[in-house]
């Protein structure tokens, strides 16, 4: 099977996961793309996340970036129709039955029901890049905690004030830079 294949494979599948958000498949996009196909490592898929934060648009474009690390533009382009256009269609058809069931006992109850599962799909999104993102080498997998420290700091100012998050992405990778050396 190509590359380009398994990419659209791969990204087609996550799409329809991705209940919630692009954040409730983070675990699963990093355990396919890190651990089993080996197309980025886990730095360069907790900096791919990061530029996606960071850039204009949808925060989950970054899957792009992914595809072009595997195979180029062609790569990129794949990758992207894969993880957008299925979720697209998906939600259109949905959609269609959600309006006409409005006020259903059914609809309210589905409604009930997916937002724990979505809060923690986005829980475990968090813990995946968290646990990436204080990675170690030297440490066999024990979590920085200085890095923690940084993104605990994040989480309480982005909790208590209305700042721009790119900012506080910024502000974590300088402090990242300046406090890990790295």
């Amino acid at each position: 099977m190509t590359k380009i294949v398994e990419l659209i494979n791969v990204f087609a599948l996550l799409s329809l996961l991705a209940v919630g958000g692009g954040t409730a498949v983070l675990p699963e996009m990093k355990h396919v793309t890190v651990e089993r196909h080996h197309w980025v490592t886990d730095t360069q898929f907790a900096e791919i996340y990061s530029l996606g934060q960071l850039a204009p648009g949808p925060n989950m474009t970054c899957v792009a970036l992914i595809g072009y690390e595997v195979s180029g533009l062609a790569g990129l382009l794949a990758v992207l129709v894969a993880f957008f256009f299925p979720a697209c269609l998906l939600c259109y058809f949905v959609s269609k039955f959600w309006d006409a069931a409005e006020g259903s006992p059914w609809r309210n109850a589905v409604q009930r029901g997916m937002a724990p599962v979505v809060v923690g799909l986005m829980l475990a999104g968090c813990y995946a890049l968290g646990k990436t993102a204080s990675y170690n080498p030297a440490r066999d997998w024990e979590f920085n905690l200085l890095t923690l420290a940084i993104g605990a700091a994040v989480a309480v100012i982005l909790s208590v004030t209305r700042i721009n998050p790119a900012l506080t992405i910024v502000g974590g990778g300088i402090a990242g830079y300046f406090l890990l050396g790295s």
